[in-house]
């Protein structure tokens, strides 16, 4: 090992040689070579790497290489990486200025960021130099990579859509502010026992997290509870204010994302709970430990836990609190820290655009009116008029249920003036339904933010529609069920309002960085330049004919495989049989996603072979994957992922089946295993009730990845289809009108049970205890759902399901066919990608620009 290596421990910011810029922290903002390194180019040498990793892990981790340990190493290395985004994370994060577009406020509650190192090495193009100097250390850079925890601050599609669109907006040079909570705990860590789902704590931040930035001297005052009152001004108006009951404080931790290249680093900041009085000494001196901290733990569980299980009125309480208390730290933010003194709110649309992520953080509306006239002294018509253009709403379901309601009684105890002013939007709005359509109460009953019925409430997709400049859906069938079925009303009063943006995911992660070996063969066919323009994808097409070209995309495919199969035995002692075609489902357990229809799927097969029906050599070697988590109150959902395991327990073990069919079940799905399936997958298992699914980004990745997709015309899907073709596709049963025309008739599942032998025979081998021989009722409620219930018809379309599989194993059958349609979905799918999108919302709903 050289010198330098070696004895690194002296070396200063001044003995570093030229090659090696150096950034000490964001409170810094000195002249700094990187700020004006062209842009792509990497700024330093391997030694100069060498010797900013081993200064960092020498003075920041306190120890000598000799005696560090890989998360020492993982820290140093990070912490490098992060000072060479620094500069221009300084350069770009200034307050926006007079001649700057308007700033994209990001309102999500979940950003589900996955791994940052091997971003931010893409990012910077520094990932071969780090690998060579890492190497001059005996350190090896996979390691490290491995070393780091993904940070538990999403649940699904929605918070990773949050991620990819952030990611976008950096690298097409756009001014973004994301705003979110840091969630200590994030979503739960799944674990299986005895094949149940069992959550754990996701301790994401145990080993430390060298990515986020606390800034408590910036922590904002967030009150709650109390009550309004009444009192004149010197002007002799009458006027309400708010007397809160109780506060917390709202600390920021920065988070960079940096774009692809081109030096743009925008913000993601992240509020985490800490109570103003955290600790009371006398009363600690007295012996009562635990009441002295009590505030402290009552603030802190604001931030503790995404979506706290919410079935009990405290849990509805937490939720509440926790969407109020981002939200309202974040306008708090940028109205009083990010725009000068002074500055005339009266334009606060020309310098951001809020956009309001799903219904979670729609409070902002009433919060943004009782800043502009609770504090900034605006009346009720010009506050409303500045609130009014400064929202966005994307709608992200279709299910009546995930459209938020807050009981009126639990919001006016937790934010009575927000109470007093959605009352009056409210009373306004409905005056403006009754003047535009005179004589039709039952319209203006329809449209009223207030619910009346189960109990009396607060729509907050109203509330959002209302005072949006635009509402959106993600997907074409969306955005059109959207406008004739859940806010018809709305859409016949405001028909300019309503738009659609089709989802769409990040390349640099979801191709570039999940899937290196496609993304070499891509690069050397077409060029680099897809990585920012995947609609360059399309000149893959003529390729899909070229013999040498499917050879070289089976054998990156083939790689893909064998990374998955070493990852998933060290990490869940699962072993993938070779040869098999990867049948791959992943999203989270719900019924409308059907993993009950890809089960029975499985099981019919199964029975099928057991009984003698077919031999087991007619079987296409098949391996199904799924990837799930069972919201903790979802006692169905749970159910479902226990029967799926405890089906994988006997065919897995069944001999009879001579290793064709194989059922596997990794527990904690999460992006990170994401990056090492989606590229292994042959098919893509998008099977949720048409008309159900708004949009889905699982669907686009697969296809972007080369994988073949079974799907009904739901969500994206339909657009999906119609770009890569159908021949390219499986599509299989009903499209939403029968769907609608079903339903209307009445759905009797009963029926289809008793019509058709193979489903029979699937439910009745799970009903007579068959994979539950110590309970043979064990799996009843879910059976019992499905015959008695199926809300999402998953017996309706399983025999065209079934169809559609057997059409899946004879397209598998010819391998050449195979490739060639794989091929044509990564070359048709560039549409998809999430910089697509955010020029949507540019252009569509945020009329912005990048920065030049």
């Amino acid at each position: 090992m050289p010198d330098s290596v070696q004895n690194a421990s002296a070396l200063t910011a001044d003995e570093s040689p030229t090659t090696d810029h150096r950034v000490f922290g964001p409170s810094q903002t000195p002249t700094h070579p990187l700020a004006t390194a062209p842009v792509g180019t990497p700024p330093f040498s391997v030694d100069g790497f060498v010797r900013e990793f081993l200064h960092e892990l020498n003075t920041n981790q306190g120890v000598a290489l000799s005696r560090s340990s890989i998360n020492d190493q993982y820290l140093a290395l990070a912490s490098t990486v992060r000072n060479y985004l620094m500069a221009r994370w300084l350069e770009t994060g200034g307050k926006p200025q007079e001649n700057q577009p308007k700033v994209v406020g990001y309102l999500s509650a979940e950003y589900l960021l996955g791994r940052q190192l091997g971003n931010a090495l893409l990012a910077t193009d520094l990932a071969d130099i780090a690998e060579k100097g890492l190497a001059l250390c005996g350190i090896d850079l996979a390691t490290l990579r491995n070393q780091e925890v993904e940070p538990g601050l999403g649940n699904g599609g929605l918070g990773r859509l949050a991620a990819c669109f952030i990611d976008s907006l950096a690298t097409m040079n756009v001014l973004c502010i994301g705003y979110g909570i840091r969630y200590e705990y994030g979503i739960f860590r799944q674990t299986f026992v005895d094949g149940r789902q069992v959550e754990q704590p996701d301790t994401w931040l145990q080993l430390g997290s060298p990515w986020e930035f606390p800034h408590p001297e910036a922590s904002v005052k967030v009150n709650f509870g109390g009550h309004t009152e009444t009192f004149t001004d010197a002007d002799g108006v009458e006027k309400s204010r708010w007397v809160p009951g109780w506060n917390v404080l709202a600390m920021p931790y920065n988070y960079m994302v940096p774009g692809y290249l081109n030096g743009r680093v925008n913000t993601l900041r992240l509020w985490s709970a800490q109570a103003t009085n955290a600790f009371d000494l006398q009363i600690f001196n007295s012996g009562d430990y635990a009441q002295a901290v009590r505030a402290q733990t009552f603030a802190e569980n604001i931030s503790k836990v995404l979506y706290p299980e919410d079935s009990t009125p405290q849990g509805k309480e937490l939720r509440l609190q926790q969407q109020y208390f981002f939200v309202a730290a974040s306008l708090h933010d940028f109205i009083n820290k990010e725009l000068e003194e002074g500055f005339d709110l009266h334009r606060l649309s020309e310098r951001i655009a809020f956009q309001l992520n799903d219904t979670h953080p729609v409070i902002a509306v009433p919060e943004l009116m009782r800043i502009l006239v609770d504090e900034k002294g605006y009346d009720w018509d010009e506050a409303w008029d500045i609130t009014s253009r400064c929202f966005g709403y994307t709608c992200h379901t279709l299910l009546p249920e995930a459209l938020e309601v807050w009981p009126t009684e639990l919001l006016g105890r937790l934010l009575p003036r927000h109470l007093e002013i959605i009352y009056r939007i409210n009373e306004e709005f409905l005056a403006q339904v009754r003047k535009q359509f005179p004589d039709d109460e039952l319209r203006a009953r329809r449209m009223s933010i207030i619910a009346e019925l189960p109990e009396r409430g607060v729509r907050m997709a109203y509330l959002a529609t209302v005072a949006a400049t635009k509402v959106n859906g993600v997907a074409e069938l969306h955005s059109q069920l959207l406008r004739d079925k859940v806010l018809p009303d709305f859409s016949e009063m405001y028909p300019d309002k309503f738009t659609n943006v089709t989802n769409g995911v990040t390349p640099r992660r979801f191709v570039r960085l999940a899937n290196p070996k496609l993304s070499t063969l891509i690069t050397d066919t077409i060029g680099s330049g897809w990585v920012t323009q995947l609609e360059r994808l399309k000149e893959l097409e003529p390729y899909a004919d070229d013999a040498d070209f499917r050879a070289a995309f089976r054998e990156a495919k083939q790689w893909n495989k064998t990374r998955l199969t070493t990852l998933l035995k060290a990490r869940d002692g699962i072993e993938l049989p070779e040869g098999h075609l990867l049948d791959v489902m992943v999203k989270r357990l719900h019924e409308y996603k059907r993993q009950s229809l890809k089960l029975l799927h499985i099981v019919s097969l199964y029975e099928q072979v057991i009984s003698g029906k077919i031999a087991a050599s007619d079987v296409t070697p098949r391996t199904v994957v799924f990837g799930a988590k069972a919201a903790p109150g979802y006692k169905l959902a749970k159910e479902t992922i226990h029967l799926i395991n405890k089906v994988a327990e006997k065919v897995n073990a069944d001999e009879r089946l001579e290793g064709r069919l194989k059922v596997a079940f990794p527990a904690n799905y999460n992006v990170t295993l994401a990056e090492k399936l989606i590229p292994a997958a042959d098919l893509s298992e998008q099977i949720s009730l048409a008309g159900m699914e708004a949009s889905g980004t699982g669907n686009m990745k697969f296809a972007l990845n080369g994988a073949l997709t079974i799907g009904t015309d739901d969500g994206a899907n339909v657009e999906i289809r119609k770009l890569v073709g159908d021949k390219h596709f499986f599509l299989f049963g009903m499209n939403e009108p029968q769907v609608a025309e079903l339903g209307a008739q009445g759905y009797i599942p009963g029926d289809y049970y008793e019509k058709n032998p193979n489903l029979k025979a699937a439910i009745d081998l799970i009903l007579s205890g068959y994979f539950s021989p110590s309970d043979q009722h064990m799996f009843d409620q879910v059976i019992y759902s499905l015959l008695n219930t199926d809300r999402f018809m998953a017996l309706a379309d399983f025999d065209s399901y079934i169809a559609a599989q057997a059409k899946v194993e004879q397209h598998y059958a010819d391998q050449d066919a195979w490739t060639r349609s794989a091929i044509l979905n990564v070359a048709r799918s560039g549409y998809f990608s999430s910089d697509r999108s955010m020029r949507d919302y540019i252009q569509r709903i945020w009329h912005t620009s990048p920065v030049l």
